[in-house]
């Protein structure tokens, strides 16, 4: 997503630990962006809406350097929004069919049993839990998606079905840092 921008140099990205973690360290992040810009991105799971997570992560208010977004549902839902290319990524016979991805209850789910139908072996080991298992996903998901986003995924067709992906990277292209006293 940053790259899309071409405004963008990651000093740093921390990934500990999914949304707990982000909601234990935010005022950490908000109160360092004061001298560093941050971008948090957490998932909206079962919260309401992103203005009231960020509220409620926040409740002392959001410094305007921390770029706090919110993937509606779940980032899955980004991934879910370039059909043409998961289709292909996932070796599926019949094509996703596009749609307003942020409408999807459980985009996780929806992904791994697209996965659940693939003809490739290796996907459907990746990326679904094995029968029998507590498991949410299998046990490459994380590196089988990195990939599909790094190698085969579609910003800009993604930003045409899901709105909470184009909110984000608006709102990237647009930010302009406040009283920092050099250049981002």
């Amino acid at each position: 997503i940053l790259a899309e921008t071409k405004r963008y140099c990651v000093g740093m990205a921390y990934r500990r630990g999914g949304s707990g973690y982000l909601r234990r360290t935010v005022h950490g992040w908000n109160s360092a962006s004061k001298g560093t810009p941050f971008i948090v991105l957490t998932d909206l799971d079962s919260c309401e809406c992103p203005a009231q997570m960020i509220a409620d992560w926040l409740p002392r208010g959001k410094h305007p350097n921390l770029l706090f977004r919110v993937a509606v549902h779940e980032v899955e839902s980004w991934i879910l929004a370039d059909p043409v290319n998961l289709s292909d990524f996932l070796s599926l016979r019949e094509a996703i069919a596009p749609t307003n991805t942020d409408e999807l209850a459980d985009p996780k789910a929806t992904l791994i049993n697209f996965a659940r139908k693939s003809r490739s072996k290796a996907t459907r080991q990746s990326i679904v839990p094995k029968d029998g298992s507590t498991a949410k996903q299998g046990p490459d998901y994380n590196r089988c998606l990195g990939c599909f986003v790094r190698e085969y995924w579609d910003i800009r067709n993604s930003m045409c079905n899901s709105p909470s992906l184009a909110r984000t990277v608006d709102r990237l292209v647009s930010f302009e840092p406040i009283g920092l006293s050099r250049a981002f």
